[in-house]
Formats: C-alpha cells, structure tokens, sequence
C-alpha cells in the first residue's frame, strides 16, 4: 500500500474512532464556556450537543418537571443551521450553536409562551422579547420553555397549572422560584445555561437552592420587553449557570439599549468575560448583618461565615455595614395592573395563591402607589452613595433551604395568616443594582446554599470578579446533583411542616 493511502487510512480511522469517543461523552456536563471552545476548535458540532441535552431532557424532565415545552424537532433543525455555519467557518460567537432553555414567560415568536398558568395555555406570540431575540441572533440553540410559579408570582416554583417544580439535589424540595425550572435544568445538565427573571429574588433563589450561578443585572441593562410583567419597576431579566464565566458570556449577549423598552437605560457596552479578570486583591467588602443575618439557619449561617472567611483572604478588607431599608416601597399595583382585564374575565382559571395575590392588589389606592414610585426613584439616585468606604456587599442569598413541595403547596394555598417569608434578596431589586449568587456550600442533609454578592449600579464587571476569585478558591460549583436514571420521585402528600 503506497505512504499516501496508508496515511489517510490512518488517519480515518483516528478521525473515526475519535468521533466515536466524542459522542459517547456526556457532552452536556460540559460548562457553557467549555462547550463553546469545542464548537469552535470544531471538537464538537451543535448537533452532537442538541442531542445529547436532549437526551438528558428525555430522561430526567419527567422527574423534575423543569420545561413545560420541549423543542426537540426546531432544536434540531437549528442546530443543523448551526452545523453548516461552523463548517463553513461562519461562527456568530461564543453561544453559536450552545443549547439555552428560557423561562416560560419569556415571549418566542409561533411558541407557546404560558407563564405557568391556564389563563394562557393557548398563547402564542408573534414576535420574541428581545432577549430571544439577541440569544437567537448569536447562535443559540432554544431547547424549550421551562416551567415556573404561576405568571412568576411566588419563591417556590409550587404553584404552576403543569404542576410543581422539583429540586435536582432532592425531588420532595421545591427549587425556589419563580425561575425554578430554569434553574433545575441548568443545575441537572439539560441545558448549558437559562434565562430567568428576577423581581423579588426569582433568579438568585433558584439559583440558591439548586447549586448554580443566578445573576441578577442593573435594572435596565437587560431588556425586559417581551417578557410578561410581574411589577415592572422591578422587573430584571439575567442568566442562570453552572459557573461565573457563562454567566458573563450570556451577559454579554443580553445587554443593550432598547428604546422600545420603558424600563431600558442606555450603558456603554462592556465586556464582561474581559472586565471580571480584573485582580480583586484591593476590594473592600461590606457585610450588612442587619436583618440579612437575623435567624438564619445554622446550616446557612455556617456556609456564609466560611464563605466570608476565604473571602477575607482574597480581598483587601471587611467589615460589618448597613443598607437602607425598602420596607415601605410596595408596588402590587403594577402586578394588578397588566392582569385586570384578564382576572376580571377568567379569574377562575388562575391558582388559588396568585387568585389571592391580585385581590389583594386591586384594593390599592393609587396615592399610595405614586408615593412609593417617588421613593423608589430616590432611592435609586442614591443607593451608590450606600458603598463610599466598600466596594461590594457580601450576604447569604437566603436565610433557610427549601421546603418540601408539600409543605410549599399547604403554604401558599392557605388562606390563614402566616409569618412572612424571611428573604434577603427582594430589596436588590429595589435598589436596582447587580446582585449574583454564586454556591458556597451544603446543609447536613446535601442541600445547596448561596452567597449573595452585590455592588452599585452598573458594576457588574467587579460583582462578577470577586464571584469567579471565590469560586476558584472553592469546589463548591463543581458538585452535581445524586440524580440517576433510576432515582424515585416521590408522590406529593399532606404535610404538617408549615413554618
């Protein structure tokens, strides 16, 4: 056999067998950043990505419920548009051809878009948020639509018209919400990263609860026209991960001025995966203990001190600051607001918990409304005057793990008075500024937890710098969830646990 033939026999056969490794690799525990470095090195095409998410979907969505639409036959066809793309050499950039999920209330245009709730179990947009839009433009490839709390109003993820939520690290636990199926399918490798949105911590609590990286940015960098309103004025939209870095990939893809959106602010365009290398030895950080610190769990209060201590050796100093209050800042009306004309004509098709919510809405005086607008903008013109001698603020993301689903269900369809949810990440949405969390440790039972890192508006670049110094100071985010093919989900029954 002449050199040249045995040579390309050679190396078919390496060509071969080394395809034959490839697509039997989990590729989907890949992280989003590594992903995108075999599309573009060509060690891996869209296509055997998209298959291999689905794969994962096709097996374990039935356990966690985490997408109410799954796109297989539009997932694949796109990817195959992505295929030719990066033959031809024509990749759009970092996402091109990486399978995102995106929370069900985010518009797509001829997609079902339902916001967990029958009120719209037929609704189809014409058009894409603008989100979808930016993702779709960069070569994503959408792997459906995840389930969440009903039109987002709740922390749980328990109370959804396609059933609740479970929590890949133990399925009798809610994942938080509302973005709980985003953060699920992230957290169980169904997908490379997710959209959520965030309100009153929808995005950092799931985040929180399922071990994975919720960033929520400044109100109005991210577009959030597109999306179903829960209260506009606090409305933010942003990534869900498995580390910092694809977090700021997706980061850089979302952002940007939409004059179309009312709440869109206009902000130089930043790179985020360049600006977060920036050396954090000369930060100084602020812990507010009060109320952020007042009964937490012993399990939660421990993660953070510890999270605190590596913290403190990475950075130049810290100490125990304060924040202003938001307590009397309470916007409900815009929630009533988007939903009268539909609750007026269908209330009986909305969930007892979100049936309840809006009624009580509805009783809200306008006076009352525009006061707590004129704060709001206030406090907003002002927050960064809070961080003069620190830099950024260090905190638990939330005070205490996760409920069963049982006792979130009895919870939030009870209609006797209940203590208020103890949460840390409501009043980031009022200040508008970045806030991410990141895993920083465990529970004795195996449940994740989060650390919360925020700083002034627009300072994203130096929230997510001390976020990757401390994940690559830890291992936390290296864990996965103990699911398996043949892991049991166990039924939903009555409960006593309500606290």
């Amino acid at each position: 056999m002449p050199d040249f033939t045995r040579r390309s026999f050679a190396l078919t056969v390496i060509g071969a067998l080394a395809a034959h490794t490839q697509t039997s690799e989990d590729l989907s525990d890949l992280t989003l950043a590594e992903a995108s470095a075999r599309i573009r090195s060509r060690a891996v095409t869209p296509t055997q990505l998209t298959e291999a998410c689905l794969a994962r979907i096709q097996t374990y969505n039935p356990k966690l419920n985490a997408f109410i639409s799954v796109l297989r036959e539009q997932a694949l066809a796109q990817a195959t548009e992505r295929d030719a793309e990066q033959r031809a050499g024509k990749l759009r950039g970092p996402l091109h051809g990486i399978p995102i999920a995106l929370k069900d209330n985010i518009d797509t245009a001829g997609i079902r878009t339902t916001a967990a709730s029958a009120v719209f179990d037929d609704r189809v947009p014409t058009e894409d948020a603008e989100v979808a839009r930016r993702l779709k433009a960069a070569g994503a490839v959408l792997m459906g639509k995840t389930n969440l709390h009903e039109f987002a109003m709740g922390g749980t993820s328990a109370t959804s018209y396609f059933g609740p939520v479970r929590n890949p690290w133990a399925l009798d636990r809610n994942p938080g919400g509302s973005s709980g199926g985003s953060a699920a399918a992230v957290a169980a490798d169904l997908c490379f990263g997710a959209l959520g949105t965030d309100t009153g911590g929808s995005i950092r609590t799931p985040a929180s609860f399922c071990g994975i990286v919720g960033l929520k940015p400044t109100y109005g960098l991210v577009s959030i026209r597109g999306i179903i309103p829960l209260t506009l004025s606090l409305d933010h939209c942003g990534p869900l991960t498995r580390t910092v870095e694809d977090a700021a990939l997706l980061l850089n893809t979302l952002t940007g001025y939409d004059k179309l959106d009312i709440a869109s602010v206009e902000h130089p365009k930043e790179d985020y995966v360049a600006a977060m290398k920036q050396p954090v030895a000369a930060l100084r950080l602020g812990v507010p203990r009060a109320p952020f610190f007042d009964l937490l769990d012993a399990d939660v209060a421990k993660a953070a001190e510890d999270a605190i201590g590596v913290l403190s050796k990475l950075t130049r100093s810290i100490k125990d600051v304060s924040l202003p209050p938001t307590r009397d800042i309470v916007l409900l009306g815009e929630s009533y607001a988007y939903h009268e004309d539909l609750y007026a004509h269908e209330s009986g098709r909305y969930q007892i918990p979100t049936r309840r919510a809006l009624q009580g809405g509805a009783n809200l005086k306008a006076a009352d409304y525009v006061r707590s607008r004129w704060k709001l903008e206030l406090l907003r013109r002002t927050i960064d005057d809070a961080f003069t001698d620190f830099d950024l603020v260090v905190l638990p993301t939330r005070r205490r793990t996760p409920r069963t689903i049982d006792a979130a269900i009895k919870r939030e369809e009870s209609d006797k008075p209940k203590n208020p949810e103890l949460e840390n990440t409501g009043q980031f949405n009022v200040y508008g500024i970045p806030a991410i969390s990141v895993p920083c440790g465990f529970t004795s039972s195996g449940l994740p937890v989060g650390l919360m890192i925020a700083g002034p508006r627009f300072s994203e670049a130096r929230v997510l710098a001390l976020a990757q110094a401390y994940e690559r100071a830890t291992d936390w985010h290296n864990r996965k969830p103990p699911l398996k093919p043949d892991t049991p989900v166990p039924a939903l029954k009555v409960t006593d646990e309500t606290d």
